[in-house]
């Protein structure tokens, strides 16, 4: 891994319980890939190592390294925390399994925001988007360890409470961060 260039991790330890349990990172795309080789091939673009964060084993056969939730059953939060310790003197960039539309700019602009907050995601009606986007390790990690033992779980209160900036996403931009929660979801 470059040390220069963050991590990405790709969430898929969700329930998935809308999609009837089945894996929302192995939902094809158009292309024909899954939504989990579509971000290992974004990352690559990027040059990016990327892991898998959470219960992973329907995704072995993908060959990406996984790292568990760093204290189960605490959702997304503990994982953000296993993959900040991963990487605990840079950055990563976390990112859901189940969205499709992330194209390479719109990646690449959340590497490149140029911010001196602990963290930065895209922000829109009074909430952050904790599943793209970027987290300084350092300085984000002990806050989720915190929160972690306090049983405060909020990626919300998390990004809040380290002074999280918002990435400037134009209008035209939100669908692509749209994710596949539910069957009627899934489009081209």
């Amino acid at each position: 891994m470059n040390a220069a260039l963050p991590l990405l991790g790709i969430f898929v330890g969700g329930a998935s319980s809308r999609m009837g349990g089945a894996p929302k990172g192995l939902l094809r795309v158009p292309t024909g890939e899954t939504i989990v080789e579509r971000w290992r091939a974004l990352g690559a673009g990027a040059g990016l190592s990327c892991v898998l964060v959470g219960e992973a084993e329907a995704y072995a056969p993908l060959g990406l390294e996984a790292i568990a939730d760093l204290a189960p059953g605490a959702g997304p939060l503990g994982g953000l925390a296993a993959l900040m310790r991963r990487a605990p003197k840079g950055r990563v960039i976390a990112v859901g399994c189940d969205m499709p539309h992330v194209t390479p700019p719109l990646l690449e602009r959340l590497m490149a925001a140029d911010v001196a907050a602990a963290a930065v995601a895209p922000f829109r009606d009074g909430r952050f988007e904790p599943l793209f986007a970027r987290y300084e390790s350092a300085r984000v990690l002990p806050e989720a360890e915190r929160r972690l033992a306090a049983g405060e779980l909020s990626l919300q209160g998390l990004l809040r409470a380290v002074g999280a900036a918002a990435l400037s996403i134009a209008d035209v931009e939100w669908p692509l961060l749209a994710d596949w929660d539910a069957p009627a979801d899934i489009t081209p």
